[in-house]
């Protein structure tokens, strides 16, 4: 069985190709080696957004497109949408009873998220309890991965912390070291000495590897005769110290990521003006990129200009080969090409990329029903997950009554 990776995105507005590079690309790649959940978060998309209503409404379904178009494929992936599962907004509930409001404020993007959207109020709840809400959408899948920039491992971080806390407070049930000794009784005795022996060395030492060898050890017994899945998540509870592990702790996933900037230099955002989406029409995607600026030292046709200082190039670093990269490198310090020349070739690579997601999109755009099936079927096997991750929650919080 395939380890699972979840991620989602906001429906903010169109998506465009920093979205397409910065994840979705990675996206596409990990649907071939992982069990991959990716969801529409709608529900986040309301914690800065919650006065345009229409926003989200009129981005869920066309992103869906956007992802499809990009290569998500339905029979690999299962796409969903995020406020369609209540289960989400129960688990976020109940981990909200035992979650400090300092770990909420500590985590780093709270305060530069408030600097950066100053224009809009998020002194609310659920701005501030959006990080937790991102775990409950992770945990509730058992996720062994999320795929994340080096930026955002404080959330999985607290997405670690908030499933250590829950099972220390609910996993031990009142049978639970007996229910251990029988598991424990299950492995050869050489086994079961090492594991205790990697069990102190981490109680004791903190040493990451001991847990590392403890949980392949555990691992490894699967298939023998008598030794069950609940047995082995007694013993990573005994062996972290925790009891029973009923909210996996999920790791962060550090792929490759190309990160294209604006056509300004900042961060590509539509916010700032400076973005191409994804399926934008051709002309408009030729003439953002011939008015894009360049190396301001580079005045007149005959100077020569600097590449690190010019826009442009971060592009032909992404879309161009290597040859193309040198041949505008020289032409640009020796003043042997023009501005525009330099940007051709990217206008040429960045209508190559396009063109197959426009083509893909098509199909979907005038048949939006088959967008609905696609999210109806994913959104049902997510339910399935989602479903026996809560009764387990109900079960060790003593709400199965």
């Amino acid at each position: 069985m395939r380890a699972r990776v979840l991620s989602g995105m906001r429906p903010t507005g169109a998506l465009h190709l920093g979205h397409y590079h910065g994840a979705l690309k990675n996206w596409v790649r990990l649907q071939h080696e992982y069990d991959s959940f990716f969801f529409v978060a709608d529900w986040h998309a309301l914690t800065t957004h919650y006065q345009d209503r229409d926003v989200i409404e009129r981005n869920v379904y066309d992103m869906v497109i956007d992802w499809i178009a990009a290569g998500l494929d339905p029979d690999l992936c299962t796409i969903f949408i995020q406020s369609r599962l209540p289960e989400h907004a129960e688990l976020f509930t109940l981990l909200a009873m035992g979650t400090p409001v300092g770990a909420l404020e500590r985590v780093p993007t709270y305060k530069q998220q408030i600097q950066h959207l100053s224009e809009r109020d998020l002194a609310t709840y659920g701005f501030l309890g959006y990080p937790l809400l991102q775990a409950a959408d992770i945990l509730i899948y058992k996720a062994a991965y999320v795929p994340v920039g080096e930026d955002q491992d404080s959330h999985v971080e607290l997405t670690r912390e908030v499933a250590r806390r829950f099972n220390h407070l609910y996993g031990r049930s009142p049978r639970f070291e007996a229910d251990v000794a029988a598991a424990l009784a299950k492995l050869p005795p050489e086994q079961r000495e090492l594991l205790e022996r990697q069990r102190r060395q981490f109680g004791q030492d903190g040493d990451a590897a001991a847990l590392g060898n403890g949980e392949a050890l555990i691992r490894g017994q699967a298939g023998r005769h008598g030794f069950t899945a609940e047995d082995a998540e007694l013993l990573q509870g005994h062996l972290k110290g925790s009891g029973r592990s009923v909210l996996h702790e999920p790791q962060a996933l550090h792929t490759e990521v190309t990160t294209l900037p604006g056509l300004d230099g900042r961060k590509m955002s539509k916010s700032y003006g400076n973005a191409i989406e994804m399926r934008e029409e051709p002309a408009q995607v030729e003439a953002k990129i011939r008015r894009m600026p360049t190396d301001p030292q580079r005045v007149r046709r005959t100077d020569a200009g600097d590449p690190a200082r010019c826009p442009v190039w971060q592009f032909h670093k992404v879309y161009s080969d290597a040859s193309t990269q040198q041949w505008a490198h020289e032409g640009c310090t020796t003043a042997g090409i023009g501005c525009l020349d330099c940007k051709q070739p990217v206008i040429d690579a960045v209508l190559r990329e396009q063109q197959p997601w426009r083509e893909r999109a098509e199909q979907y755009l005038a048949n939006p029903k088959q967008v609905h099936w696609i999210v109806e079927m994913g959104t049902e096997r997510a339910r399935t997950v989602a479903r026996q991750t809560m009764k387990d929650v109900r079960d060790v919080m003593g709400l199965s009554y």
